[in-house]
């Protein structure tokens, strides 16, 4: 009996030692699940839970909510874990590494460009990567591929691809123009060096494209790639400085010169070439090679200064951005919206904008931007434009009186509109289909 007795103490233990174990498990994954929720509406408040280019989308039939998605995405609350399953949550911060995507053990997850409600425009491309125009192909972002290394690849298969079906008859300045010095116009570049190609690249900002406006520390690549006249890149977790590195690094061995802050503003098609015109010159070429991001080209305040590193036209993971002195530059949505996100992160935000007051914002934005002036959480300068962007501070003047003055600054941020590049494509007469949640990568 005693024995009876012992073993049944024993296995109550257990059985409460598993109770317990059960109950503090379901509450932590209760707690988890409530501040993703909480994250999730958060991030539809404030207009960044909607995608803008590559994202994951997540099968609820096959999701065990391991969260092995959320452990390989470098970045911070793209995914997040509510009811037992994964969920996007930050997706327009996504910048389509496609991390989550191969670390997903049961293959729930699928990248997509567009959603079911909100489609996006893309060029028509062949499997050739040549859109409907003969002689310009599109690689990377702009055809709807925001991975790396994908763009890498697509960028190298353009050339080959251009060199096996151009016109050798014909005459031209360059057999090859690549415009854009992204990840996909990088590797065009090596790639018509490598094969003997007459080639200009032109960059209407400065070399890394997309990939350069992103922070200090943002991680860009998560996978080994192949870069023609370097080989295989077998960095992980690579950050922005180390790519940017790397590609200055080939280009300067190579002796490579990438014509950068150069404008493309319109390509046409002549007999038997193409004619490119910039901001600084016009070219003759047999070929062009598209490699432009999708996000469009970012109005500038063309001041002196604004080329600084600290000077950045896209708000990206301001939970990482504190106690900073900041200055947004504009007063539409999403600068009221990123400077509201960056206040809550204990920086001291100032917004500078031109106007008497913020007029054209959501119900929900002005009422907020409001408060925040109210209780000093944000300074507001109206009637204000920037004249000078400092290492330390930023001289600005008063519309009314035209007077100067200056106030201590770390970095700013500028919201001033842009132009999206499917009017550029258009006026080009490129083919462009609205796609709604197509898949780019499933497994």
């Amino acid at each position: 009996m005693e024995v009876i007795f012992e073993n049944i103490v024993v296995y109550s233990f257990v059985f409460l030692l598993i109770g317990i174990i059960m109950f503090i498990y379901v509450r932590i994954a209760q707690k988890k699940s409530r501040v993703t929720s909480d994250k999730i509406e958060k991030a539809k408040e404030f207009g960044i839970h909607e995608p803008v280019s590559l994202h994951p989308v997540v099968n609820a039939e096959t999701c065990i909510g391991s969260g092995a998605c959320i452990a390989a995405c470098p970045e911070k609350d793209i995914l997040g874990i509510a009811n037992g399953q994964a969920h996007t949550i930050n997706a327009s911060r996504c910048v389509g590494h496609g991390a989550c995507f191969h670390a997903c053990p049961v293959q729930a997850i699928t990248l997509c460009i567009g959603t079911e409600k909100r489609g996006v425009e893309l060029p028509h491309v062949s499997q050739n990567f040549e859109s409907n125009i003969p002689g310009i192909y599109i690689a990377g972002e702009l055809g709807g591929m925001g991975l790396i290394k994908n763009a890498v690849e697509q960028g190298k298969q353009a050339v080959e691809n251009f060199q096996k079906r151009k016109n050798k008859s014909a005459k031209a300045q360059y057999d090859l123009i690549v415009v854009g010095a992204g990840p996909a116009g990088i590797a065009a570049t090596l790639n018509a060096e490598k094969n003997g190609l007459r080639h200009l690249t032109l960059e209407q900002n400065s070399l890394g494209g997309t990939v350069y406006n992103f922070p200090r520390a943002k991680i860009v690549m998560t996978a080994p790639m192949y870069l023609p006249l370097h080989g295989r890149v077998k960095l992980s977790e690579t950050s922005k400085q180390e790519l940017l590195q790397l590609w200055n690094e080939v280009l300067t061995k190579n002796n490579i010169i990438i014509n950068e802050f150069e404008k493309v503003e319109k390509i046409e098609k002549q007999a038997d070439h193409l004619v490119v015109t910039t901001s600084k010159s016009v070219y003759t070429t047999m070929g062009v090679i598209l490699a432009i991001g999708r996000r469009g080209t970012p109005r500038k305040l063309n001041v002196l200064g604004e080329d600084k590193e600290k000077v950045t036209y896209r708000l990206i993971e301001p939970e990482l951005i504190r106690n900073q002195k900041v200055l947004v530059v504009g007063g539409g949505d999403s600068a009221i919206e990123s400077a509201l996100l960056l206040a809550e992160e204990n920086n001291y935000v100032t917004i500078s904008y031109r106007g008497e007051s913020f007029s054209r914002l959501k119900p929900k934005n002005l009422e907020k931007i409001n408060i925040a002036i109210k209780t000093n959480k944000i300074k507001a300068l109206y009637n204000s434009n920037v004249i000078e962007i400092k290492d330390k501070s930023i001289l600005l003047t008063e519309n009314v009186s035209k007077n100067n003055f200056e106030i201590e600054n770390d970095l700013v941020y500028i919201f001033a509109g842009g132009e999206l590049p499917t009017g550029f494509l258009k006026r080009m007469g490129i083919n462009i289909t609205e796609k709604f949640g197509e898949a780019v990568l499933r497994h």
